[in-house]
C-alpha cells in the first residue's frame, strides 16, 4: 500500500450515520456524513443499494414529528405574542414540551446511551443547553435550537440520499439481464439470478455481464480494457471469458464461472458505498478537534456560572446560568463535524454524476495535488478498436483495390476484416465474389470479379510464392497485404483511433495546473511517439512492460511529484497501486485495475481525468468556505454571548443558522458544472 495513501487512510469509527454490511465486511461503517455525535440516522442501516428506497421512505417518515413540533413552536410564539390569558403556566409548559419531546427525544437518549463511551459529546451538549433553558423558563429558545438543529439533520439526510441516488442511477447502467439457455429455449432472466453452471447466451455486439466458459466455438472480443492491447482476442472453445468483454462478431454461449456479485461493475456499488470511510485529511482533523474542543467548552460554561460570583458586586445565577446555556449552544461544532463531511460526500456524489467513482474523500484532496498525470495509451487515449489508417497500391485503380479487397473481407467476421469494409462503404457490394477460403493463421483468398485475390498477412503471401516489398516490414501498424492474380499489389495498415476527447483532455489538464503529462505504452515506440506527438505530451515511452511501468513512475516519485496513473488494463494494476491516486477506465476496465484503483473513470473519457481534478479543487474550496464561515461567526457570537450581549436566539444562528448555510455550501456542489 502507498505510503500517501495510507496515511490519509486512517479509518476513524467515531462517525456513523449509516452503516453498510457488504460482502467485504461484516458490518463496514458507512458513508460518513456527519458525525456519531451529531447525526440522528444511526437507526438506518442500508445492507444495499436496492435497499436505498427502503432508507428513504424511513428518512421521509421522521419529518412529520418535525412538522408537528415547528407548528406548535410557532402557536406558541403567536400566542406569547399577543399575550394570550390562558396560554400561562402547565398549558404553556405542555405545549412547549411536546413541541420539543417530539424532534428532541433521540438527541436525550443518544446523549444518556453515549455517556459510557463518550461523556462529552454534542448530544450532551444540545441536551444541557436544551433542558438548561425550560429551566429557566424561556421554553421557545430550548426549543427552537433543538428543532433547527433537527431540521440541519433533515437537510443532511436529504443530501446524503440525493448522492446515493445519482450513485445509483450510475452503477444501474451496467448489464444487468442475460439470455439464460433453458430447455425451454432462451428466456431473459436478471444476471445475479444466474447460478454457477448456468449456459448464458452473448449476442454480437453485447457486454458479457459475467465470467464464464467458451462454449461455442470461437469468437472475437474487444478486450483492450482487460489486456491493455488494441487487437481484438479471439476465444476458442474451453477459455475464460470475463464480464467487461463485448462480443464482437456471433452469437456465443457461455458457461458461467462466478456470481453476478462478484463481477467488477457489481464491486464498483461496493467499493462507492465504502467511499467516505476513508477520511481526507481535513475530515481527521475536525474529527480530532471535536473531541478536544467538546470538553474544552463543557467546561468554560460550567466556569462562567461559577468564576463570576467572585468578581462581580450583585450575582444573579439564573443570569449567568442563560449565558452558559447560549455559550454551549453557540460552541456546538455541528456545522463543521456535518458540513465537513457532507461536502466531502457531495464531492463524490457530484463525481458520479459526472461519471467517476472515487473510493474516498481523501482522494478528492489529493486530486488538488496532483502535478504529474502519467497515462496508458490504448483504452486510455486510444478507443482500441481498429480503422483503415492508410491504403498503398501498386495498381493504378485504387478504388477498385480497396472495394475488392473489403469484397473478400466481408465474408469474414474478424474485426480486421469489418474496419476494412467500413471503410470502403457500400461500395463493396458491386463486386462479384467467389471460392472463398480462410486460411487459418494467415488470412483469406478467394475471386473477385474473376480476379484471384489473397488477403492476409505475409505468412499468406509467402505460402503461395508472392513476392513483395521488404520495407513492409517496417510499418508499425496491424497490415494488410494484398496479391492480385499472383502478383504484390499492395497493403493497407489499421491502427487504433485516438479518443475524440483525449486533446481537450490535455489541454484542460495543463489549464488546472498538471505540469507534467506522460504516457507510458507496452505498444511499439513509434506507435506511441507518434500519439504523443499528436496529444503534444510531454514525455513518452513505449515497449514497455508493467515492471517497467512501474520504475518510471516511481522515478517520477523520487523526484517529489505527485503522481495521478491512468490505465485500464491488468498490466496496468501494479503501477495503478504505486501512484499517489490510481485512476483505472472502468466502462470497460479489467477487474484487476477497478479493484486497485482508487478513481474510476465510468465514461472511459480521459478529459474526465480533469473533471476529477477540478471537483476535488472544487470540493476543498467549499469545504474551506465552510471552516472559515463556522469558526468566523461562532467566535464572534461567543464573545457577545459571553459579554451578555446575545440571546438564546443569536446562539441558535451561530448554531444551526450555521450549519444550515453551510450545508447548503456544501449541497451547491452537486449543482456546479465541472466539464
Amino acid at each position: 500500500m502507498k505510503s500517501t495513501k495510507k496515511e490519509n487512510e486512517n479509518i476513524e469509527e467515531d462517525f456513523k450515520p449509516l452503516e453498510i454490511t457488504s460482502p467485504r465486511t461484516a458490518e463496514a461503517p458507512g458513508p460518513n456524513v456527519g458525525a456519531e455525535c451529531c447525526s440522528l440516522d444511526g437507526r438506518t442501516k442500508v445492507k444495499g443499494a436496492e435497499e436505498h428506497e427502503e432508507a428513504e421512505e424511513e428518512a421521509k417518515s421522521s419529518y412529520i414529528p418535525t412538522a408537528i413540533s415547528l407548528i406548535l413552536l410557532l402557536a406558541g410564539l403567536l400566542l406569547d405574542y399577543l399575550d394570550t390569558p390562558w396560554f400561562t403556566g402547565y398549558v404553556r409548559l405542555i405545549v412547549y414540551g411536546i413541541s420539543y419531546v417530539l424532534v428532541g427525544w433521540r438527541v436525550v437518549w443518544h446523549a444518556i446511551r453515549s455517556i459510557r463511551s463518550s461523556f462529552f459529546n454534542e448530544f450532551l451538549l444540545m441536551t444541557m443547553a436544551t433542558l438548561g433553558a425550560f429551566y429557566i423558563g424561556e421554553y421557545a429558545e430550548g426549543v427552537a435550537v433543538m428543532l433547527f438543529y433537527v431540521i440541519g439533520e433533515h437537510f443532511q439526510e436529504a443530501a446524503v440520499l440525493r448522492s446515493r441516488r445519482s450513485i445509483k442511477a450510475l452503477i444501474d447502467n451496467r448489464p444487468d439481464e442475460v439470455g439464460l439457455l433453458t430447455e425451454q429455449g432462451i428466456t431473459t432472466v436478471k444476471a445475479r439470478e444466474v447460478q454457477v453452471g448456468d449456459v448464458i447466451q452473448v449476442k454480437a455486439g453485447e457486454k458479457v455481464a459475467l465470467d464464464g466458459e467458451m462454449l461455442s466455438e470461437r469468437s472475437s472480443f474487444n478486450t483492450a480494457a482487460l489486456t491493455g492491447e488494441s487487437k481484438p482476442d479471439t476465444k476458442e472453445k474451453g477459455e475464460t471469458v470475463l464480464a467487461g468483454m463485448i462480443n464482437l462478431d456471433r452469437v456465443i454461449e457461455l458457461k458461467v464461472t462466478s456470481a453476478y456479485e462478484n463481477s467488477a461493475l457489481s464491486k464498483i456499488l461496493r467499493l462507492v458505498e465504502e467511499a467516505s470511510t476513508r477520511k481526507a485529511k481535513t475530515q481527521q482533523f475536525i474529527t480530532k478537534f471535536a473531541k478536544v474542543y467538546t470538553p474544552i467548552v463543557f467546561f468554560l460554561a460550567v466556569g462562567l456560572i461559577f468564576i463570576p460570583y467572585f468578581f462581580v458586586e450583585v450575582y444573579d445565577f439564573q443570569q449567568w446560568l442563560y449565558r452558559a446555556l447560549i455559550f454551549l449552544v453557540i460552541s456546538c461544532p455541528c456545522a463543521l463535524v456535518i458540513s465537513i463531511p457532507l461536502g466531502y460526500f457531495g464531492g463524490i456524489g457530484a463525481a458520479s454524476r459526472n461519471g467517476l467513482l472515487f473510493k474516498g474523500s481523501n482522494f478528492l484532496d489529493l486530486m488538488t495535488q496532483v502535478d504529474t498525470v502519467v497515462m496508458d495509451k490504448t483504452g486510455t487515449l486510444t478507443e482500441g478498436v481498429f480503422q483503415v489508417r492508410e491504403v498503398e497500391t501498386l495498381m493504378e485503380d485504387k478504388a477498385w483495390f480497396l472495394t475488392a479487397v473489403a469484397a473478400l473481407e466481408s465474408k469474414s467476421t474478424h474485426p480486421i476484416a469489418q474496419a476494412i469494409v467500413a471503410e470502403a462503404g457500400p461500395a463493396f457490394n458491386k463486386h462479384q465474389v467467389g471460392q472463398v477460403e480462410e486460411i487459418p493463421g494467415h488470412g483469406l483468398k478467394g475471386e473477385v470479379d474473376g480476379r484471384q485475390l489473397l488477403v492476409g498477412n505475409s505468412r499468406l503471401l509467402e505460402k503461395y510464392g508472392v513476392s513483395y516489398d521488404p520495407g513492409v516490414r517496417d510499418i508499425v501498424e496491424a497490415i494488410v497485404l494484398v496479391a492480385v492474380d499472383g502478383a504484390y499489389a499492395g497493403y493497407i495498415t489499421i491502427a487504433d483511433k485516438t479518443k475524440e476527447d483525449a486533446p481537450l483532455a490535455v489541454q484542460r489538464m495543463r489549464e488546472l495546473g498538471v505540469k507534467q503529462l506522460v504516457m507510458l505504452s507496452g505498444d511499439k515506440d513509434s506507435i506511441v511517439q507518434k500519439v504523443a506527438a499528436e496529444l503534444k505530451l510531454d514525455a513518452a515511452y513505449g515497449g514497455l512492460l508493467p515492471q517497467d511501468k512501474v520504475s518510471h513512475v516511481e522515478k517520477l516519485k523520487a523526484e517529489g511529484r505527485t503522481v495521478a496513473f491512468v490505465g485500464d488494463g491488468i498490466n496496468d494494476a501494479p503501477v495503478i497501486t504505486l501512484a499517489d491516486v490510481g485512476m483505472a477506465m472502468g466502462g470497460l476496465g479489467s477487474d484487476a485495475a477497478i479493484e486497485t484503483a482508487d478513481v474510476v473513470i465510468q465514461t472511459d473519457y480521459p478529459s474526465k481525468i480533469a473533471t476529477a481534478i477540478n471537483i476535488g479543487k472544487k470540493t476543498r474550496q467549499i469545504v474551506w468556505q465552510n471552516i472559515a464561515l463556522a469558526f468566523g461567526v461562532k467566535a464572534l457570537v461567543l464573545i457577545l454571548g459571553a459579554g451578555g450581549l446575545a440571546t438564546m436566539w443569536e446562539a441558535v444562528f451561530a448554531d444551526v443558522g450555521v450549519a444550515f448555510l453551510a450545508i447548503l455550501n456544501a449541497v451547491r456542489i452537486q449543482r456546479m458544472s465541472f466539464d
